[in-house]
């Protein structure tokens, strides 16, 4: 990042969605001191961190952007002061969201926020063959004025078949405030996590994570990849597995599933970075096998409310199955095992 980004990426962001007389939303904001000479284009990309800046060349282009009310042109500079009009522009499946009437398990709400319990196999946003049905759909249903913002409030994700707690900005003001808490580190995360094989000590991992270079559906640790690192603590050992509590101290795509994949011990149920059981000493190999998805909670969520400015903490008790597991593997490794087959998959 460069000097003029750190300076300025979010903290000068004062954008809000107005009623056109179209059907459109228009974005207004006022650009601030601090940037003077630089170039629209790169100064839109820090206000408007949602879009990128070629998306938001591609709008001066389409003449969707106006300066003090005259059309903007490529390579214009800025002068702090000016009235900016965004008219955003979206691709067919963007403005293919709907709102859908998806039941969402709310575990705290008001003017400037939403915090919610995703279960697993819930989609968080449409993408590639789940362009219905996802929390988004879920979100604008439920509070209409989301329709307003960039991904209806949406910041961070969680994987379809992570279960936990996310939070969701009600008004462009959170979610910039939002925004700027998890690039400066501040949003705390901690999340259960049950990984194969036994982990001796607690510990941390700080390997860079990206794209894979050959199999481009998945994430590794790659010297070119994004600084991440996740603290992990051993909260309980069993014969086959250790249950863990993984903090993020970054919030890379797939970060703690590659990061455990890394260091040896992948999420057990974890279909793309090969949670697979091995044989058992208490015969829970099965049981092991049998469970559907990565073994991945995110239970624990702390943040400074971007309204009242004061610290705020939910936590999220584990969702059944993987409660239901912790059960059984408590009293195999107890040597009083209970059925196999009482435990609901």
């Amino acid at each position: 990042m460069s000097s003029f980004e750190a300076k300025n990426r979010v903290d000068h962001y004062n954008a809000k969605p107005v009623p056109a007389e179209s059907a459109e939303t228009t974005i207004e904001l006022i650009i601030p001191q601090g940037f003077a000479g630089v170039r629209l284009d790169q100064a839109l990309a820090q206000l408007l961190p949602d879009w990128s800046r070629t998306r938001l060349q591609t709008w001066i282009r389409d003449k969707r952007i106006s300066v003090d009310g005259a059309e903007a042109v490529p390579k214009q500079k800025v002068w702090s002061g000016e009235k900016i009009e965004v008219k955003p522009s979206y691709h067919p499946m963007e403005t293919g969201h709907a709102p859908e009437a998806i039941s969402l398990n709310i575990v705290y709400e008001d003017d400037a926020l939403i915090v919610i319990n995703k279960p697993a196999g819930l989609v968080v946003h449409p993408g590639s063959g789940n362009w219905r049905g996802t929390m988004l759909n879920a979100l604008l249903h439920h509070a209409a004025q989301l329709s307003g913002i960039p991904r209806a409030g949406i910041v961070h994700r969680l994987d379809k078949d992570t279960s936990g707690l996310l939070v969701v900005a009600k008004t462009l003001e959170s979610q910039t405030s939002l925004v700027r808490q998890l690039q400066d580190h501040t949003v705390k995360r901690d999340y259960l996590a049950l990984v194969l094989g036994q982990v001796s000590t607690d510990g941390w991992v700080d390997a860079p994570v990206g794209r894979h270079p050959v199999q481009r559906t998945k994430m590794a640790v790659i010297a070119s990849g994004k600084e991440a690192r996740t603290h992990y603590r051993v909260l309980e050992k069993f014969d086959d597995c250790t249950l863990l509590q993984c903090s993020l101290e970054t919030g890379r795509t797939h970060q703690i599933r590659v990061h455990m994949h890394s260091i040896g011990h992948p999420l057990l149920g974890d279909p793309v970075y090969g949670g697979k059981p091995k044989k058992s000493i208490h015969n829970t190999g099965q049981l092991l096998a049998r469970f559907p998805r990565q073994a991945l909670h995110a239970q624990r969520l702390e943040l400074t409310h971007p309204q009242q400015g004061k610290r705020m903490t939910w936590e999220a008790a584990l969702p059944e199955d993987m409660n239901s597991l912790l059960l059984v593997l408590r009293q195999c490794r107890d040597e009083n095992p209970l059925p196999i087959n009482s435990v609901p998959v």
